[in-house]
């Protein structure tokens, strides 16, 4: 897959729209209509998006997102598109009315043969731009224009939305459905305060990324991929407050049976299933106890699960 960071002249293509965070179920059978309209038609297919969604621009929002450009792009491409068109979205895009951003960039640059877009999208001014104004200019712009209906998972909405609803309050399991992977968060593995180490459960410790939703303190049941490996792992996500004082989040990933040195690596950790809520112990004792009972939680977990 082609990325580009610009309009350019592409012609003859089936194109979809939409920001896609997160890539879920419901984007996929958005960017599939585009992909196989291509293959169909001997055309290439683009998926035209934003790196920043435009609310952080029209509102001042801090980016919280489902999973980074990076990650999206990886799955879009997973779905078969030839060109992905990543855009700013600036003020010469926020002040553009839907008919001249239809006009004067879609059909200018790529003459589009198909427009797909999920059944909710919107674009231009005062969101002018829906399904149905592209569906009123198809014959004026020779293209043929697909709108996908909303797409549910037993009998609930699947969105971005909802997914960041479910992942705001935890309920990992639930949301997987309707993302189609586990919520997943990466980092540098950088060094701690061995404490884990000291009570013999070493950790791989990263920051949580700043961009990424978060999810709610507590300890988990998570696989961590380290080069191309996955391991069982327990995952707390918290301030330590048997241990410290400090109020800074951390990620600290026990990995079951693993004992290399990983500092300074990259890590993925894909959270499977909250366990319990953080809480402060009464001596670090009470901790280890707490640690061993999750351990082994974990291992039963993961048994079942292979």
């Amino acid at each position: 897959m082609q990325i580009f960071n610009e309009f350019n002249k592409n012609p003859d293509l089936s194109i979809c729209l939409g920001f896609f965070d997160g890539v879920h179920e419901g984007h996929k059978v958005v960017i599939k209509n585009a992909v196989n309209l291509a293959r169909q038609n001997g055309i290439k297919s683009a998926v035209i998006t934003f790196r920043d969604h435009p609310l952080c621009y029209l509102q001042g929002r801090t980016p919280q997102y489902i999973m980074n450009i990076e990650d999206r792009l990886a799955l879009i491409e997973r779905q078969g598109v030839d060109f992905a068109y990543v855009l700013e979205f600036d003020e010469k895009i926020a002040d553009c009315l839907a008919l001249d951003y239809l006009k004067d960039v879609l059909v200018a640059n790529f003459s589009p043969r198909f427009i797909t877009t999920g059944f909710n999208h919107s674009f231009g001014v005062n969101k002018q731009g829906n399904a149905e104004f592209l569906r009123s200019y198809q014959r004026e712009f020779n293209y043929k224009f697909f709108e996908i209906p909303p797409i549910t998972f037993d009998s609930t909405l699947i969105s971005s939305t909802k997914i960041r609803q479910l992942i705001s309050d935890g309920e990992l399991e639930n949301m997987k459905n309707l993302l189609g992977s586990p919520f997943f968060i990466r980092g540098e593995v950088r060094e701690g305060s061995r404490i884990g180490r000291s009570i013999s459960f070493p950790t791989a410790n990263i920051r949580y990324p700043k961009n990424i939703l978060r999810i709610p303190k507590g300890v988990y049941f998570a696989k961590v991929e380290t080069e191309g490996k996955i391991y069982d792992s327990v995952v707390n996500i918290g301030i330590k407050p048997t241990v410290s004082d400090a109020k800074r989040l951390l990620v600290e990933a026990h990995i079951l049976d693993f004992n290399e040195n990983i500092y300074a690596r990259p890590i993925k950790i894909e959270f499977l299933k909250k366990v319990r809520n953080e809480r402060k112990f009464s001596s670090v004792n009470e901790l280890k106890q707490q640690i061993s009972k999750d351990v082994e939680a974990a291992r039963a977990f993961f048994a079942q699960t292979k």
